[in-house]
């Protein structure tokens, strides 16, 4: 194994440095929602680098990623509030949701060995379908979703009863979760780092640039491919784990389609294949609407004298002309791995 450059990991220990006054520095600027937004955006992250294990290491093209997520969401809601009177620990109950979300990883994986490019993302896309109208319908005969209402007072991952003061800066509970996530996130970032560079990493590409000459080459194929789905979708069950005991409350309509495709779009934008460029997709696709938000409604104010479209809407038409205008001018997005970027 090709050992990792150690400029990489200076690169990443920088990274790592600036991530932990990040918080800090916006919670005194901005306030703690924002923050909050922060919080989103490992999680997000966290999300990003798992698909980009199916999608940019092993070019496995998948569109209801977002299950695995809503699955390890929901264990952690079974197993840690009063829907079943079940309250463990939350550091139980994370890798429980790896492990069952893997599982399903492989079920999904398994019968779509054979299917490459759109056939496999039909194929995944209803995938994650299923899995959300389960959730949707399993409160009869015997509750166990709670259905369209969802699952409330789910234990939170941490608590902080009263607010510390440091520096003048009031802090609450959003930061506690804000370091908490960047530590499970700088794991995950590692993982995949070592991963990229193992040998199971250059069968994923060798996979994605030509399946039949790395079968050639003597590459399990089936095995690697199942690989990919099942480490993929165990990025995501923590991922979900996360969400529900930050949230306290899951429901179907937070794992819709939608949510897949903006995952995507952050793999894709950020740069297939590379794990820093994958990170700035998931904070830039997770900040702009935010920012958006807050300018949508004093735009139309000043081009046109008054409000014609709905703050929101003009929102997430001005998100996605941004898309639009970066895949034209930068299709390969913009931190590509360096392979992807020499060809093109």
């Amino acid at each position: 194994m090709r050992a990792v450059p150690a400029k990489v990991w200076a690169g990443y220990a920088l990274l790592l440095a600036a991530a932990l006054l990040l918080p800090l520095v916006t919670g005194a600027a901005f306030g703690n929602g924002w923050v909050r937004v922060l919080d989103f955006v490992l999680l997000y992250a966290m999300l990003a680098l798992g698909l980009n294990i199916v999608v940019g290491y092993a070019g496995l093209l998948d569109l209801g990623y977002i299950a695995f997520y809503a699955i390890g969401a929901y264990i952690y809601a079974w197993l840690a509030s009063p829907h079943f009177g079940l309250h463990w620990s939350p550091f139980v109950i994370l890798p429980i949701g790896a492990v069952v979300a893997g599982l399903f990883g492989i079920i999904l994986g398994a019968p779509t060995l054979r299917l490459r490019g759109d056939y496999l993302a039909i194929v995944t896309l209803g995938f994650g379908e299923i899995v959300r109208l389960f959730m949707n319908n399993l409160d009869r005969p015997f509750n166990l979703t709670n259905g369209p209402q969802g699952i409330n007072l789910i234990d939170p991952l941490v608590s902080l009863v009263q607010p510390l003061q440091l520096f003048g800066l009031r802090i609450t509970a959003v930061y506690l979760y804000y370091y908490l996530f960047l530590l499970i996130a700088a794991l995950v970032v590692f993982v995949s780092i070592r991963l990229q560079d193992s040998r199971i990493g250059r069968a994923w590409m060798a996979i994605r640039e030509d399946e039949m000459a790395a079968k050639a080459c003597g590459i399990n194929t089936r095995n690697i491919k199942l690989l990919a789905f099942a480490m993929g979708a165990s990025f995501g069950g923590v991922a979900g784990g996360l969400f529900a005991g930050f949230q306290g409350f899951v429901s179907p309509e937070s794992f819709v389609l939608l949510e897949s495709i903006m995952v995507l779009c952050m793999v894709v934008l950020g740069g297939m294949g590379n794990i820093a460029g994958v990170i700035l997709g998931a904070a830039l696709l997770t900040i702009t609407p935010e920012w958006l938000r807050d300018i949508a409604n004093p735009v139309q104010q000043v081009l046109f004298g008054r409000s014609y479209i709905d703050p929101e809407n003009l929102r997430m038409l001005l998100f996605g002309l941004a898309l639009v205008a970066t895949m034209l001018f930068r299709p390969q997005g913009l931190w590509p791995a360096g392979a992807r970027q020499v060809r093109s």
